[in-house]
């Protein structure tokens, strides 16, 4: 007699990070999150997607209706995922001007974040970057995206034990233990959100 293991569908994340710098401690998160989807967590692909390749918003450069290169591709990323994980390091109790300019290019008609599932993690001085996730969540109410509630994750970096070494990744194992709650969490909604079949 055969026994039947039902496996949950495989769902496709994209993975974004508001800094665009490569030793930041938002980038090892996303480091952290691509590890843990390959390594502890089935059902998950996720694709990191660089956004340092597009240019300022500037609808000057639609040129016949067609949006740049770079921008064509970055929006064809989020339209092949089915949700969104946002690393959002706060930069003067805000997200920053390059996320904001990967969501104003995603907006433009039609809108490819449009009925997502999205989570958000972030990691700073303070409060660990939470401002950051309050207006993020603001911007996403008129992107249509739809945030999980919890659990959330805002990590002061440099409060005692170290949670990044010096090439900003994450090192810390309770941290790591509350990114899988987060990815987990952002499944489980992702599945909720898709339509049944």
């Amino acid at each position: 007699m055969e026994t039947v293991v039902a496996s949950k569908p495989m769902i496709k994340v994209a993975a974004i990070c508001g800094s665009l710098r490569k030793s930041s401690n938002n980038r090892g998160l996303i480091r952290t999150a691509l590890e843990l989807t390959k390594e502890s967590i089935n059902g998950i692909e996720m694709e990191y997607v660089d956004i340092s390749p597009l240019p300022m918003l500037n609808t000057d450069l639609l040129v016949d209706g067609k949006l740049p290169p770079a921008v064509e591709v970055f929006r064809q990323k989020i339209l092949q995922s089915d949700s969104i994980l946002f690393a959002s390091p706060e930069y003067n109790y805000s997200l920053t001007g390059p996320l904001k300019n990967a969501l104003d290019w995603g907006s433009i008609s039609p809108n490819v974040w449009a009925d997502k599932a999205a989570a958000i993690v972030s990691a700073g001085g303070g409060f660990g970057g939470a401002r950051s996730h309050y207006h993020l969540r603001q911007v996403g109410v008129f992107l249509d995206l739809h945030f999980i509630n919890k659990p959330e994750f805002y990590l002061n970096a440099f409060e005692p034990p170290a949670k990044f070494d010096s090439d900003g990744n994450l090192i810390d194992e309770a941290s790591k233990e509350k990114m899988k709650q987060v990815l987990v969490a952002l499944q489980a909604f992702t599945l909720r959100l898709q339509p049944k079949n």
